[in-house]
């Protein structure tokens, strides 16, 4: 089992979590984070206000995989953030090994908890 964690580019969201579902990954969470890599002091226009800064708006999407559904789930993340110029920014995948995972309603535990 593993947690997969993405920080990506807002407008690559809905492409992201298509892919995913056509892979079989329905269970995500999506969160709006601020954060800065390589692209750090960056200026934006949101709504006619520039906003300057070390942060910048990102999505977060977090998802608890058995093994067989890293490798797709990967691959979606990766076809639908990567942006046409492949530019510093389009984002970061995180890998954790996940020790257990407990389903609240049945107490199922392991791989059939996460569904």
């Amino acid at each position: 089992m593993k947690y997969i964690i993405a920080i990506i580019q807002p407008d690559r969201m809905d492409e992201v979590l298509r892919l995913l579902d056509e892979k079989g990954v329905h269970l995500v969470t999506v969160s709006q984070v601020m954060g800065h890599g390589r692209q750090k002091g960056a200026s934006e226009v949101y709504r006619s206000h520039k906003e300057s800064g070390r942060l910048l708006k990102k999505v977060k999407i977090e998802t608890a995989v058995n093994d067989d559904f890293v490798k797709p789930a990967v691959e979606a993340i990766t076809q639908g953030a990567k942006t046409d110029e492949g530019s510093i920014g389009d984002g970061k995948i995180f890998i954790l090994d996940m020790a257990d995972c407990i389903r609240i309603r049945t107490n199922e535990t392991g791989p059939s908890a996460i569904g």
